[in-house]
């Protein structure tokens, strides 16, 4: 079993948990992630590796609590453990000749955007960080961001924290005003990686998306993750989740991740209220 040593509440909705686990800290790279089971009874459910620490041995995991095991999960405290913690898993991010990079972040997806731009800055590059959130309520990482960036814009959907708008707006302006990048790296809902492909397709930028298709088994086994790139069925757990944002097909991603969505929202809740997946 592993051993959570942190716990942190980042928002109302959103959780991080430093969990024990050396021999996965010894090998996790950015873009991995891992399978859990909190219980005997529970199911598996992938989580994106946010953080990780050598030295220490853990693995960090940012989540929001939108279903039955992401409350399970956020209802745990320090020194309780997690029964299955399985990884790394997929394809670790690599950025060889990179010298400047564009690394965004859509609301939750700040939290698997934040170890690629760790990376990137501590390979030397320079990292421009554009995040962005609907309100200033909501923000996470801002400290951590900071830390691994060059430039760091935090944007909301209502202005409350000063920029509003959309990040592709921001990087869409940012290119306009002759920003040069190797790479654009975006991490978020569907469509908003869609629109930041649509934005740097013109120039030419390579663009690297994170895809977080249904995925049960993470070992390509089961066929739910697959994901069109290029014309070719890929599996995200297997071949991804990293892809070149270019090459994937939005329109079938988007309409697979609706698939159970009617059946999510009439399920109730046992704790309270609906469950969202």
């Amino acid at each position: 079993m592993y051993r959570i040593i942190r716990k942190e509440i980042l928002n109302p909705q959103v959780k991080l948990l430093e969990i024990e686990a050396p021999y996965i800290a010894h090998k996790a790279e950015p873009g991995q992630f891992i399978i859990l089971r909190v219980d005997r009874e529970g199911e598996r459910v992938p989580f994106t590796i946010a953080d990780f620490d050598r030295e220490k041995g853990t693995v960090t995991i940012i989540f929001q609590e939108v279903g039955a095991t992401t409350q399970k999960l956020g209802q745990l405290q320090e020194g309780d453990k997690i029964e299955d913690f399985c990884g790394p898993l997929g394809v670790a991010s690599h950025f060889d000749g990179v010298k400047k990079a564009a690394v965004i972040g859509g609301g939750l997806g700040t939290a698997i955007a934040y170890p690629q731009a760790k990376k990137l800055h501590g390979m030397g590059v320079s990292v421009d960080v554009i995040a962005g959130f609907r309100n200033k309520d909501i923000i996470i990482l801002e400290k951590e961001m900071a830390a691994v960036s060059d430039r760091l814009i935090i944007t909301t959907d209502d202005g409350s924290n000063g920029t509003k708008g959309f990040v592709s707006d921001i990087l869409k302006k940012l290119l306009d005003e002759g920003a040069a990048y190797d790479v654009v790296i975006a991490i978020g809902p569907p469509i908003m990686m869609k629109v930041v492909c649509d934005i740097t397709r013109p120039y030419g930028i390579k663009t690297i998306v994170s895809l977080n298709p249904i995925m049960v088994d993470g070992t390509g086994m089961c066929g739910g993750c697959r994901v069109t790139v290029g014309g070719q069925i890929k599996f995200a757990c297997v071949d991804g989740p990293d892809f070149d944002g270019h090459e994937v097909d939005f329109t079938e991603l988007m309409r697979r991740l609706s698939m159970y969505k009617d059946s999510e929202e009439r399920h109730k809740c046992r704790l309270e209220g609906v469950l969202n997946g």
